[in-house]
């Protein structure tokens, strides 16, 4: 079994993980390292797509500017989307070479992850025809938004666990009212415990995709530069 180096980086900004992610790309397409998982929470931020319309953005950049909420235009698929604390964001960088070489497999793949950890909560979670993400009673819990490049995987999925909702007020997230968007929390009415949920992440990625994860807090070998290497390490 291929195994893949998890990396639990905490609250980090959309430009730098952007960065981070370009970087590991090569790496990974350099075969410098293997498969890895990047999780992560973003303070509120709003992507844009390459399929995206500005025009789902609801508010003026002034009051974007006032609320400190940046706005990136990106090379992942979909719309318009946005991350905020309480989300879990996960970012594979792997090559998908080794993993079936069908971009709409990886898409489905990622969606059975997220609806493997809801069935754990006891949420019943489900995909949508044309609309990548996964769905419970027609609302949306995740999204979905991926790059591939050299058959080696960019960007991936976010999880709403204790998102403020409020934030979707702001966009047409994917083009829809900003209301149909969900969060574990809301859906069984109580907070919860977002390293949980992560280690549950972790657990059905590996076994989705058949991949031995790698979460001991050992430094990646073979990157250049302290400044990236210092944060490659598991945190509880």
């Amino acid at each position: 079994m291929a195994k893949c180096q998890v990396l639990n980086l905490g609250l980090v900004g959309y430009e730098q993980a952007y960065v981070l992610q370009k970087k590991l790309h090569r790496f990974r397409r350099e075969e410098i390292i293997d498969d890895i998982l990047i999780l992560l929470e973003h303070e509120p931020v709003i992507t844009i797509g390459r399929m995206g319309k500005k025009e789902n953005i609801l508010v003026s950049q002034e009051f974007l500017e006032t609320e400190g909420i940046k706005v990136f235009e990106t090379d992942r698929g979909g719309d318009v989307t946005l991350h905020c604390p309480g989300q879990i964001v996960g970012y594979p960088i792997i090559d998908l070479r080794f993993h079936g070489k069908n971009i709409y497999r990886y898409l489905r793949s990622l969606e059975e992850v997220i609806i493997r950890v809801l069935k754990i909560y006891g949420i019943d979670g489900g995909r949508r025809e044309k609309f990548p993400g996964v769905w419970v009673e027609g609302r949306k819990v995740a999204s979905i938004g991926i790059g591939v490049r050299d058959w080696i995987s960019l960007h991936g999925f976010a999880l709403n666990i204790n998102s403020d909702l409020s934030y979707f007020s702001l966009i047409r997230p994917c083009g829809f009212d900003g209301k149909i968007v969900t969060s574990i929390r809301q859906i069984l009415g109580r907070p919860i415990d977002i390293t949980g949920a992560r280690h549950h992440l972790i657990e059905n990625f590996g076994e989705v995709f058949n991949l031995r994860m790698e979460k001991d807090g050992k430094e990646i070998s073979g990157l250049d530069g302290k400044e990236i290497a210092s944060r490659f390490f598991w945190q509880e």
